[in-house]
C-alpha cells in the first residue's frame, strides 16, 4: 500500500516537513489451479505461474502468459463484452487497472461523472498504492452503491499488444467504449486495492481472484541535513498512528470486521498474506459461502472450457476449492476433468456427474495427487456434451467407502452459467473428428492414458 501525507515538525534544526510514503507491492501468484492459501509471500513479480503437468501428457496453461499487474497509474474505462459477460444479463462493465496513484481519486470522479448508468460492476485489478486515494474513492463506491469485483479485462482493441503496453494503455485512456474479455484467474487486487473495495456496497471475490494485505511502509523526507534518530522515529510512529485511525474509522463505517486491519499489521510489508476464503468471509469482505465462476472458455495451447468453485466443507466448516474443465480431442471426442483437495483418509472413493434424472458419468481416479489435490476424470462424445449443455446445472456427488462397504456422500448442484457461449468458442479450436470410428467406444477411459 502506499500512504502519503505531510506533517510539519519542530525541533532543533527548524521546521522538518515529513512525507509519508511507501511503495506499492503484491504477492506472488501459485499455480493456475490453485487456491490463495493462508500464507506470506515475499514480493516478486505478478506473473502467473504454469500448472504442472500430469504423467503421461502435458497439463495445458490455464491462461496464455499475461503481463504482471500494471505499474502504471490506474486507468478507467468502460467496456462491452459478449452475453452474460460480467453475469447473467451483463455486457458492460467498468475496469480499473494499474497503481492507485496520487491522482487516482479525482480522476475516478471525473471518470464516474460521465458514466451514468450505475449498474455496472466495477473489476479492479491492481498491485495498489495511495492509501489516501484508497479511501477517497472507496467512499465513491459506496455514494454510487457499486458492485465491485476483482478481475482482468482483455481489450480487443489492443490486439496483439501486451494489455500494459504503451500502445494499449493509451486505447485504454481514450475516453471511448471498448471490447473485450473478462478472465477473474490470478486476478490481483492486493494492498492499498482491497480497501478501495471495501466501499463497495457490494464485493464479489470469485473463487480464483486474490485479495493481498500487509501492513504499510512509512519513509520519512526531511529539509535537514541530518535529521536525528530521534525524529526519524517521531515522523514513523506519526505516519502508522495516521494510517491506523484513518483505516479503523473507514473500515468501520464500511460494516467490515476490524480483524481484517489487525491481520494487515501483523505482516511484513515486505510480505504478503493472500486472504483466505474463510477470512473474505468471516471479515464481512464477500459473505457467500458458496461461490462459482461461470464456465469460460480459455484459450492457450490446449484450449479448454473451465470452472472453480469454492464452497464450505460439510464437515469441519472449512472452505476447499474445486474446479473443473473441459476439453477435446477432437469435434466429437471430449474429456472432463475434475480437481479437489486430496481426501485425508485413504479410503476408496468415487465421483459421479448426473446429466439429468436418467443418465451420468462415473469419473475415474488419476492416481497421481499434485500440491494437495488430487485428479479425476472421463471421456465421452458429442452427444453426452450436448445434453450437458443443454441443462442449466448439473449434479456431482462425491462418495467414501468405510470398511463396511458404504461411506458419506455428498451432493452438489452446479450452475451451467456461460457452458454454451464457452463450448462455441472451444468448439472452434478442435480439430476434425475421425472418419474411420468404427470400433471406437465411448466408454469411459482414464484420462491419463
Amino acid at each position: 500500500m502506499t500512504f502519503v501525507g505531510s506533517t510539519c515538525l519542530r525541533g532543533g534544526a527548524g521546521i522538518v516537513l515529513v512525507t509519508f510514503l511507501t511503495l506499492v507491492g503484491g504477492p506472488t501468484l501459485g499455480p493456475a489451479w490453485a487456491a490463495p492459501a493462508a500464507s506470506r509471500v515475499s514480493q516478486a513479480p505478478l506473473t502467473p505461474q504454469p500448472s504442472q503437468p500430469l504423467p503421461g501428457r502435458p497439463l495445458p496453461q490455464m491462461r496464455p502468459k499475461t503481463p504482471p499487474t500494471s505499474q502504471r497509474p490506474i486507468t478507467f474505462y468502460v467496456v462491452k463484452g459478449g452475453p452474460d459477460a460480467c453475469g447473467r444479463g451483463c455486457d458492460r462493465w467498468i475496469a480499473a487497472e494499474g497503481t492507485i496513484d496520487a491522482g487516482a481519486a479525482p480522476r475516478f470522479r471525473k471518470f464516474l461523472q460521465k458514466v451514468p448508468d450505475r449498474r455496472l460492476p466495477i473489476y479492479f485489478a491492481s498491485p495498489g498504492g495511495n492509501l489516501d486515494q484508497a479511501v477517497v474513492m472507496g467512499a465513491m463506491l459506496r455514494e454510487r452503491a457499486a458492485v465491485a469485483r476483482v478481475g482482468r479485462t482483455m481489450a480487443e482493441e489492443c490486439g496483439f499488444e501486451a494489455q500494459d503496453s504503451d500502445v494499449c494503455l493509451k486505447v485504454k485512456a481514450s475516453g471511448r467504449e471498448l471490447h473485450g474479455d473478462l478472465s477473474t484467474r490470478g486476478a490481483v487486487c492486493a494492498s492499498a486495492c482491497p480497501y478501495v473495495m471495501l466501499g463497495a456496497a457490494t464485493r464479489e471475490i470469485a473463487p480464483d481472484a486474490v485479495l493481498g494485505v500487509h501492513s504499510p511502509k512509512v519513509v520519512t523526507h526531511f529539509r535537514v541535513e541530518a535529521p536525528t534518530a530521534e525524529m526519524r522515529a517521531a515522523a514513523t510512529r506519526r505516519g502508522l498512528d495516521r494510517a491506523e485511525q484513518l483505516l479503523t474509522s473507514y473500515i468501520t463505517k464500511m460494516g467490515v470486521d476490524l480483524a481484517l486491519l489487525r491481520l494487515a499489521d501483523t505482516v511484513r510489508y515486505e510480505d504478503m498474506h493472500m486472504l483466505t476464503r474463510d477470512e473474505i468471509v468471516r471479515f464481512g469482505i464477500d459473505r457467500r459461502e458458496h461461490v462459482e465462476t461461470p464456465w469460460l472458455f480459455e484459450f492457450g495451447m490446449r484450449s479448454m472450457v473451465q470452472k472453480v468453485v469454492a464452497e464450505r466443507n460439510d464437515t469441519d466448516k472449512s472452505f476447499r476449492l474445486i474446479a473443473w474443465r473441459l476439453t477435446c480431442f477432437d469435434l466429437d471426442r471430449f474429456a472432463l476433468e475434475f480437481r479437489r483437495p486430496a481426501a485425508s483418509a485413504a479410503s476408496p472413493a468415487s465421483v459421479r456427474v448426473a446429466l439429468g434424472s436418467a443418465n451420468s458419468l462415473a469419473l475415474i481416479s488419476i492416481p497421481v495427487k499434485l500440491q494437495g489435490f488430487e485428479f479425476w476424470g472421463t471421456q465421452f462424445r458429442k452427444a453426452t456434451l450436448l445434453s450437458l449443455s443443454d441443462a442449466p446445472h448439473f449434479d456431482f456427488t462425491e462418495a467414501a467407502q468405510g470398511p463396511d462397504g458404504a461411506g458419506p456422500s455428498r451432493t452438489s448442484r452446479l450452475s451451467n452459467e456461460g457452458l454454451t457461449v464457452a463450448l462455441d468458442r472451444l468448439l472452434a479450436t478442435c480439430a476434425p473428428a475421425k472418419v474411420n470410428t468404427a470400433g471406437a467406444r465411448s466408454d469411459i477411459v482414464d484420462p491419463a492414458k
